[in-house]
């Protein structure tokens, strides 16, 4: 038997195709995967929209001599957030979540609703959120294991995603949905400026929950063979799924187990369309 690993942290980890060696998560609130775990978070933003008035922010002000229709007319035609007023309100509100140092670190990060927000509309897309997401990848190398002429993923490879699992689990209902009663404003304003044409934010978050619910749970020693320069799976169904669903594949069964359990009890409490339409 003998073992292979390859270097380069998370341009090279779950995602799309893996490099040879040598070349790279009140109702329930939170879960996703390393994007993951910022859908749930924003899973609970969307039910606390959900529960009080909300304002559609394409939506113009309304006529009348009203004060609050005025007022409602121009926060919905509020520019976004600057980063740094939109990272300080939500390390303000947020911090209290968990106490787990991994989270404070998350936290940390410079442009956190940019971020947030992009991930959501990339997955629902299909497509990778790992440009703004780096900073939940992992530090160590993907590894494989080879034995007898078969190549599989090193339950090591997997482990490497247990602090973002563990995190996960950690987060506080109560304080997440107080929380986002004063961050969804910036949130929302945020994701205008990168939604596409018809599409509202309840849509994009059904999607991208529902194309990581369609993500088949695989066994423990999944084969992966080489292709070129690099790993690609050995199992058609797999090798055919998305780049997103790809990175939820690859922090293995147990994490991934745990994500999706979270996420299916959120598109319930939540009473998001099945199927994400």
């Amino acid at each position: 038997m003998s073992e292979q690993s390859f270097s380069g942290g998370p341009p090279g980890t779950p995602g799309g195709e893996s490099p040879r060696p040598g070349s790279a998560r009140a109702r329930i609130v939170g879960a996703l995967l390393a994007f993951g775990a910022l859908v749930g978070i924003g899973a609970g933003a969307w039910h606390v929209l959900r529960q009080a008035p909300a304002v559609s922010p394409e939506a113009p002000a309304a006529p009348g001599p009203a004060a609050g229709l005025a007022d409602a007319g121009a926060a919905a035609l509020a520019p976004p957030p600057s980063v740094q007023e939109g990272d300080s309100r939500v390390r303000q509100n947020m911090k209290a979540l968990s106490s787990d140092p991994e989270f404070a670190k998350w936290l940390g990060v410079e442009g956190l609703l940019q971020r947030f927000t992009t991930a959501v509309s990339n997955i629902s897309d299909g497509e990778s959120p790992r440009m703004v997401l780096s900073f939940m990848g992992p530090t160590e190398g993907f590894q494989v294991v080879e034995d007898e002429g078969k190549t599989t993923i090193n339950p090591s490879s997997y482990e490497r995603y247990d602090p973002v699992a563990r995190v996960i689990g950690s987060l506080d209902v109560q304080n997440s949905v107080a929380a986002w009663k004063e961050v969804k404003p910036l949130a929302d304003r945020v994701y205008v400026e990168i939604a596409p044409p018809g599409r509202s934010f309840e849509q994009t978050l059904a999607q991208a929950i529902q194309h990581l619910l369609d993500v088949p749970v695989p066994p423990d020693d999944v084969e992966v063979t080489e292709r070129g320069a690099i790993y690609v799976y050995a199992d058609p169904q797999l090798e055919g799924l998305s780049r997103a669903q790809k990175h939820l594949l690859r922090m293995g069964p147990r994490n991934m187990q745990l994500i999706q359990n979270r996420l299916r009890e959120l598109q319930s409490a939540l009473e998001l369309p099945l199927g994400g339409h």
